[in-house]
């Protein structure tokens, strides 16, 4: 478990990275919106505002399996991605299997009764749903060797 306080985690995507933030205290984790930055610059300059407005203790990863349980393409870039924020930051990276959290953000907003209104709607409710994951039981989560 990480020392407490905020927590934010990001659903790594190639086209957009959704993000939500929590805190440990309440449990609860909250969609913030997503980053569409092409370069990775760009995309480092838009968490950095992140970073700066919630001060986090750890950052979540989601990183995706297939059904089977069989590592998917895109984990090895969301593991590129944890090391980048290990290493700007310095802070702890918990890795969450994301299976199916795009599917279950699509669910929950459509059981809110409201679509996804932009293209990142669906990327910062599935980091919410893999932070919340984390929140629920963060001792079963794998963390980012050094």
């Amino acid at each position: 478990m990480t020392a407490g306080g905020t927590v934010i985690a990001f659903d790594f995507g190639l086209k957009r990275i959704g993000v939500a933030v929590g805190e440990t205290s309440t449990g609860i984790a909250s969609p913030l919106g997503a980053i569409r930055e092409e370069s990775n610059d760009g995309r480092f300059r838009e968490i950095g505002k992140v970073v700066d407005e919630w001060h986090p203790s750890a950052f979540v990863v989601g990183r995706p399996r297939h059904a089977d349980s069989s590592e998917h393409a895109t984990a090895k870039l969301a593991e590129k991605f944890a090391r980048r924020l290990a290493a700007r930051y310095g802070l702890p990276i918990i890795f969450v299997d994301e299976t199916l959290s795009s599917v279950a953000a699509e669910q929950a907003l459509r059981a809110g009764r409201t679509r996804a209104r932009r293209p990142g709607d669906v990327d910062a409710m599935a980091a919410a749903i893999i932070l919340q994951s984390f929140l629920d039981e963060p001792e079963i989560h794998e963390r980012l060797s050094s």
